[in-house]
């Protein structure tokens, strides 16, 4: 089922989610199946809980979409993480341009670390301790920002945030269109 995605300025967008216990969530694959659907009818390669209306700390990936010539790891990269925890960021910092379904028609660039060390479980509920690099570490770090209230917006220069203010301000009042279904404030 396609659900809507939460907007910039509903508040359940900057809570901190919680830890799930998968063994008695109830319906969780659904969740998950939602989630993906979600995702590709909003042309998305990621999507978080939060984004939904939910304060649970699980966000899907998939960017097979973006897979090339340049970037064929990209073909199998789909997954599930759940109740993940970045336990280590490293490398150096790159500002790379963002955007987010949650904050539609806005991009900017942002600084982040090109190696994430990430721990948490995948739909099947079997643990990982993985490292990332690169986009894969970009994209896993901006969804895993939704889990601790934090969006792309809230990474960028001072400067750059004063001239998106009223774009940010219209989407906090409800005025925002885009192709999906959306929820506002």
């Amino acid at each position: 089922m396609i659900l809507p995605i939460y907007i910039y300025g509903h508040p359940v967008l900057r809570k901190i989610a919680k830890d799930i216990d998968p063994e008695t969530y109830l319906n969780l694959q659904e969740l998950i199946d939602n989630m993906y659907e979600t995702m590709y009818n909003a042309d998305g390669v990621g999507l978080a809980a939060p984004q939904i209306g939910l304060d649970d700390r699980i966000f899907v990936v998939d960017l097979k979409p973006l897979a090339d010539d340049e970037h064929p790891e990209f073909k199998n990269f789909k997954k599930v993480f759940i109740n993940a925890d970045i336990t280590e960021k490293t490398g150096e910092t790159e500002l790379v341009e963002e955007g987010c379904l949650s904050i539609p028609g806005i991009h900017e660039k942002v600084p982040r670390e090109d190696r994430i060390r990430i721990k948490y479980l995948d739909e099947n509920l079997q643990p990982h301790d993985e490292e990332y690099t690169g986009y894969m570490a970009r994209v896993i770090q901006h969804e895993y920002d939704h889990l601790d209230g934090v969006m792309f917006v809230d990474r960028i220069s001072p400067m750059r945030k004063r001239m998106i203010k009223s774009k940010l301000a219209n989407m906090e009042k409800g005025k925002v269109s885009c192709s999906y279904r959306v929820r506002t404030v």
